[in-house]
């Protein structure tokens, strides 16, 4: 059996701001373990291998903006071959696993179809293998399979699947009902007879059996999203679809376009159990129930002092961050965002995240340190008419061809060489050499050696905006 491994990328995890942002996820952070939750996704499947299942091409199904960090993400990782389908905008769930099935199922065979979010964590690695192996079994004889996982508590922020009767081939059950997110009293009820399971958004199944039942619960979606991808543009190892084609494409999540429709239809679903530790980590109260507790409750991270502190999640990034006194909080520091909330709290901090979006607050967006395709750049300091950048720059990569109608720009070597393009004029700096860019003139940063370039940018002028960038040529697509 071959398998496809389908990971869904978008997603802007507001509830885990100020760390999670709209320009660089959740998914993409180290929350857990060693690798960021995207990495662990994808590596998780990858140990689905057997010798009755092979792991195919990885489909990654994100968003324009966040195609190189996730390109950046997966070069990290050993052994894994990717192609990016990017959506122009977001249409939920539904339309972005119809795109994994058009691009698996034009390779000339019919794989089955691993997917699951990019942004959760298991703690039992075996347990998951386990049952992903179970669930890709089950799968190849033509059914829609969910991964259930087995609730440990009452929880009212996830949606329940009933499961019926145990199918001859064990080990899956077949699915009575979905139910909706319920209360308090219901999901106790839930948890006490026995039999509900979360529904944590992971599904097998084969190309074929998605695209059907796909074209006889909403054609619509089907239809739209075929047409969008006839007019698909290949740039290796990016696929886009006609950008106008998926605009007309309905929004809709795979479980109110397919899933929730099968149960009594002529679609064959089932369920295979997951106890697995899995956690969404969709609100830092999760973050703190996966952590690694002190004697006093504590998660911590980074240069941390408490004292009597107890039952908190304590984050520093970039300074030292002292508590004392304090009980049941969230202390998540950045270089230029602080957050303080009561854990039982933290999934209000989305209504922060919309006043910011409602002020125009870069810090909705970026981080002081900001990750582009050619490397990184963070802004270490800014007054009226000057703002001071510290800019590194991988090995072979340049920034655009570019000039400023407000900005001039002055440019030290720190580490490394800089190649220097100002004009009709280009040199080569090193290490305490500097340049100076006149507003208004067309140049490049370009870093020619096998070591990272790091410089420091002084701009200054009346305007120092992101958006004033003029570019004639960008070796990463941009406009």
């Amino acid at each position: 059996m071959n398998i496809t491994p389908v990971i869904l990328c978008g997603g802007s995890g507001t509830r885990l701001w100020p760390l999670s942002r709209a320009g660089f996820p959740k998914q993409f952070l180290v929350l857990s373990g060693d690798n960021s939750l995207f990495q662990q996704a994808v590596e998780r499947i990858q140990a689905a291998a057997a010798p009755d299942i092979r792991v195919g091409e990885t489909l990654v199904v994100t968003n324009e903006e966040h195609r190189f960090l996730a390109l950046d993400q997966l070069r990290e990782l050993k052994d894994v071959r990717a192609t990016l389908l990017l959506e122009p905008q977001a249409r939920n769930t539904a339309p972005a696993l119809t795109l994994a099935a058009l691009q698996a199922s034009a390779q000339g065979e019919d794989p089955i179809l691993v997917v699951t979010p990019a942004d959760q964590t298991v703690t039992d690695g075996h347990a998951y293998t386990a049952a992903l192996q179970a669930a890709v079994r089950a799968a190849a004889g033509g059914a829609i399979v969910i991964l259930g996982v087995t609730p440990d508590r009452p929880e009212t922020g996830y949606g329940y699947i009933q499961a019926g009767a145990v199918l001859p081939s064990g080990g899956a059950y077949a699915v009575q009902a979905f139910a909706e997110k319920p209360d308090a009293a219901t999901a106790q009820r839930y948890l006490a007879q026995g039999g509900y399971y979360w529904n944590a958004g992971m599904f097998v199944l084969k190309a074929s059996t998605w695209l059907k039942a796909l074209g006889q619960f909403r054609p619509d979606i089907a239809s739209a999203t075929q047409a969008a991808w006839a007019g698909k543009a290949v740039d290796a190892p990016f696929i886009r679809p006609d950008k106008a084609g998926f605009a007309a494409v309905p929004s809709e999540s795979i479980d109110y376009a397919v899933m929730e429709q099968c149960p009594g239809s002529t679609v064959p679903i089932h369920m295979v159990p997951l106890a697995a530790g899995w956690n969404d980590l969709g609100a830092w109260e999760a973050v703190w129930q996966v952590g690694a507790q002190d004697a006093q409750g504590n998660v911590v991270h980074g240069d941390v002092l408490t004292a009597d502190t107890r039952n908190s999640l304590i984050y520093a990034g970039s300074r030292l961050v002292g508590t004392v006194g304090i009980d049941n909080l969230v202390v998540v520091e950045t270089a230029d965002a602080v957050l303080v909330a009561d854990r039982s709290q933290s999934q209000n901090v989305k209504k922060l995240v919309t006043a910011l979006e409602q002020q125009k607050r870069e810090e909705q967006t970026l981080h002081r340190k900001v990750h582009r395709p050619w490397g990184w750049y963070d802004s270490i300091d800014q007054g009226e008419r000057f703002k001071v950048k510290r800019i590194q720059v991988k090995p072979g990569a340049s920034l655009s061809l570019q000039k400023h109608h407000h900005r001039a720009e002055h440019w030290i070597v720190v580490t490394g060489t800089a190649e220097v393009t100002c004009g009709d004029k280009k040199i080569l700096l090193g290490e305490n050499q500097s340049t100076y860019i006149p507003r208004g003139e067309v140049h490049r940063l370009a870093n020619p050696g096998k070591a990272p370039l790091e410089i420091i940018e002084v701009q200054s002028g009346a305007y120092l905006g992101e958006d004033d960038i003029v570019r004639f040529d960008d070796h990463y697509g941009r406009s």
